[in-house]
């Protein structure tokens, strides 16, 4: 894939259009604007430039496309997929100016937002008016409401409420030779056409530039009950999950921690203290939430009446908004705390969630064979269990030539479970090679001809989802 280089003629076209002070070129920035949470990537794009139109960005593309320059689309830098990654250089085109909520409708349950709105402020402005947006990634204090969607986001509370795409009901998106379109309409049904409203969800900024989102909404829950449940065999933890949904209760969340990231996590967090016995493998972070306080206490029973049947140490209730809040605060920060200790990888599965004792059990001994210890946790309830692979102790050599090969049998046993590569963090650019286990070769070419459609020229954050022999 060949493209032209930024020139300095060029770089005056972009100020002419979004103004001087918003066209970036000093290596500072560059290098900002250049990574984002994937471990230790640096791609400096040839220049940053920061829009806040629709219109800016349909000139921008259309120069982009006529001068054959890529343009990367850079959110809230949060991912950890290495989907904003300039990694062809290019314009970095920051959707940061894109920052309001437009239109709040209170009749229909829905709101209109720009793509750079901050998600956590987008839940807290909804809720004010006593309605509520389920998706909550982890990142949620941080990240774009834009990069959610162009990476299909979920978090805790999907398990329940499903994630991004399940609230996206129409976009305006800027093609690559710069129209402005509209994929879809304000309805919550819809079967007029082709859905090409969820075909930009998840595309990771390949297909379009996303500048206004319609979402919907729900009405706020009243009350919740959180349990952390201490197990004493890792696999029985998961084993529970499923056990849990058998018995007749869907949590609003249900998240899977091992020791070592709890453990990790409290050394990196301030004011958070789980006491923990020794022998403990694992813990299960369980929340129910409704409008009935007596309904949430008979689910809190039930699920205290499955877990009972394992091994398990005394179920700990956050009885407090205050303890809620600290338990949340520390499952949150389980990436960062590993990031943390040890240069790392961190890869995202997703199986049935039957199947999660398999996986787990799994990736320990894929682990044992190529001379890596894996710090595992996330979102059990719907089976995305996220893989953070530390180097530790390990060689550079054994880092660069072992370790790939783990991932590519840890990716093969997912697959062989019913499961996929990514449950939540999209493909980007670390995992774009491992396609080839999740899909046969006529899907690949698939998604590559709608690539082509939408991009002509694949200027369009180049090097991402598809595998580099058909990039």
């Amino acid at each position: 894939m060949k493209f032209s280089e930024i020139n300095s003629e060029m770089i005056a076209q972009l100020q002419a259009v979004v103004g001087q002070s918003f066209v970036y070129t000093d290596i500072a920035t560059r290098n900002d604007y250049g990574h984002d949470e994937t471990e230790d990537y640096v791609f400096p794009a040839s220049v940053v430039v920061k829009p806040a139109t629709p219109e800016e960005i349909s000139q921008i593309l259309k120069f982009a496309n006529d001068w054959n320059v890529p343009v990367t689309p850079i959110g809230g830098r949060t991912g950890l997929s290495g989907g904003a990654l300039p990694i062809h250089k290019g314009i970095a085109l920051s959707m940061e100016r894109f920052d309001k909520i437009i239109h709040l409708d209170e009749q229909n349950l829905q709101v209109m937002v720009e793509p750079g709105v901050i998600t956590h402020n987008l839940r807290e402005a909804v809720a004010e008016k006593g309605l509520f947006y389920p998706p909550d990634p982890s990142s949620l204090g941080s990240c774009f409401i834009g990069g959610n969607v162009s990476e299909n986001a979920g978090g805790a509370r999907a398990v329940k409420y499903g994630v991004t795409k399940d609230y996206v009901l129409n976009l305006q998106v800027v093609l690559a030779t710069g129209e402005i379109v509209w994929t879809g309409a304000n309805t919550l049904k819809n079967s007029t056409g082709y859905n090409l409203t969820q075909l930009m969800v998840g595309s990771e900024g390949t297909l379009g530039i996303i500048t206004k989102i319609v979402m919907k909404l729900l009405p706020a829950n009243n009350h919740n009950i959180l349990m952390l449940v201490p197990f004493y065999d890792g696999a029985q933890a998961c084993e529970a999950v499923s056990r849990i949904f058998k018995a007749g209760i869907v949590p609003s969340a249900l998240e899977f921690m091992e020791r070592d990231a709890i453990d990790w996590t409290m050394r990196f967090v301030d004011g958070v203290n789980v006491p923990i016995k020794d022998g403990i493998e694992a813990h299960l972070l369980i929340e129910v939430d409704g409008n009935y306080p007596d309904v949430l206490f008979s689910e809190a029973e039930k699920i205290t009446e499955v877990v009972e049947q394992f091994n398990i140490d005394e179920i700990l209730f956050a009885d407090t908004e205050d303890y809620k809040n600290a338990l949340w605060k520390l499952r949150r920060a389980v990436g960062e705390a590993v990031k943390s200790n040890s240069v790392y990888k961190e890869e995202d599965t997703v199986v049935p969630r039957y199947e999660l004792p398999k996986l787990l059990k799994g990736i320990k001994s894929i682990g044992e064979k190529y001379g890596f210890k894996s710090i595992c946790y996330g979102h059990a309830g719907d089976g995305n269990l996220h893989v953070n692979i530390v180097k530790g102790e390990m060689s550079d050599e054994a880092w660069n030539t072992e370790v790939p090969k783990g991932i590519r049998e840890i990716f093969e046993l997912t697959v062989a479970l019913k499961g996929t590569l990514s449950g939540e963090h999209g493909i980007g650019y670390v995992q774009k090679n491992y396609m080839d286990i999740a899909f046969q070769p006529i899907s690949l070419q698939l998604m590559k001809g709608i690539k082509r459609v939408f991009d002509p020229k694949g200027i369009l954050n180049p090097g991402k989802i598809l595998p580099d022999h058909l990039s």
